[in-house]
Order: C-alpha cells, then sequence, then structure tokens
C-alpha cells in the first residue's frame, strides 16, 4: 500500500470524523471507516438497519471516498465541481458499458 493512498485516506477520512458522533461507525481500520445512520432506513430491503452514509476506503491500487447522499439528491449532486461532475459522468458511462455487458 502506497504512502500516497495512506495520506489520501486520512485526509478523507478527517472529513468524515466530525460527523461520527451523530452516526454509527461501522468500520474504523487503517484501510476502511464507514458511518450509517443510527436510525433505521425507511427503506424495507435494509430491514430495520441503519441506511449506509459514507466510507472512505484504501486498497493497493486505490483510495476511495462514497457519499451516498450525492446519488440520492439530485439538488445535492448540482453542485458538485466541474471535475468531479466529469469524473461522475465517466463512472456513469463505466456501469452503462458493464450493464451492456450483462456483468451487472
Amino acid at each position: 500500500m502506497s504512502a500516497d493512498f495512506e495520506s489520501a485516506f486520512k485526509a478523507l477520512k478527517a472529513i468524515y470524523t466530525p460527523y461520527a458522533d451523530r452516526l454509527l461507525v461501522k468500520a474504523d481500520t487503517p484501510t476502511n471507516y464507514a458511518l450509517y445512520s443510527r436510525v433505521p432506513s425507511p427503506f424495507p430491503q435494509h430491514k430495520g438497519h441503519g441506511m449506509y452514509f459514507g466510507s472512505v476506503q484504501i486498497g493497493n491500487a486505490y483510495a476511495s471516498f462514497h457519499l451516498m447522499p450525492l446519488y440520492m439528491n439530485a439538488a445535492l449532486t448540482a453542485t458538485i465541481s466541474p471535475a468531479l461532475k466529469k469524473l461522475s459522468r465517466l463512472a456513469n458511462a463505466g456501469f452503462d458499458m458493464f450493464q451492456k455487458k450483462g456483468w451487472i
């Protein structure tokens, strides 16, 4: 695991730590930090468990940052930077490709 990914993980985790007292920390390891709601999800597929809020993860070749509200709130998504929107379009294109190939 590269030092760059470790420093990225630490910086991204610092974005979430102010919310840890109001959310449920389900994972807090050197490679995974995950937050869920304390209130049961309104969606039946979650079977009364908290809703996934977001996480930071590090792997051998990446550091990732997931923020679930971006997927669920168009107004919030509209506030992201043009560079991040471009990345989002790439992710959508990649998803479409996976779907067309029958991988999802």
